[in-house]
């Protein structure tokens, strides 16, 4: 799979979201205006072509604001990562893939849920 943008891949995303339920979500939330993010996104590109088995997309802060609800994002990139229905990581990360890939290695079935007050991103998705 590739990355998914909302708007631009809404109907791959959801495609993909509703054909795996219990898919892992990965979710980046940044800023057109942001040079970090505009690095680090061919980067998430790349590793979400390499695991295929995850869905990856990237939520543009300002385009997508009703995916965050009451939420404010401070720093970029900031990462969600949920198993099913239980979100097994968020925050801020460095802008280094490999701090990623290390973080979905460590990732399992079994992962400890965090609580966050984001809203359900993958039924906003879905809708």
């Amino acid at each position: 799979m590739t990355l998914l943008v909302p708007g631009s891949d809404l109907t791959a995303l959801r495609a993909q979201l509703a054909a795996s339920p219990q898919a892992w979500l990965v979710a980046c939330f940044c800023a057109a205006w942001c040079d970090t993010c505009e690095e680090y996104k061919p980067k998430l590109r790349a590793l979400s072509s390499a695991r295929p088995q995850h869905v990856f997309t990237w939520i543009d802060i300002e385009e997508h604001a009703e995916l965050l609800g009451e939420v404010d994002v401070e720093n970029f990139p900031t990462l969600l990562v949920q198993i099913g229905g239980r979100v097994v990581f968020y925050g801020p990360m460095l802008p280094h893939i490999g701090h990623l890939e290390r973080l979905l290695d460590s990732l399992d079935e079994h992962s400890a849920p965090v609580t966050t007050a984001l809203p359900d991103l993958p039924r906003l998705l879905a809708a």
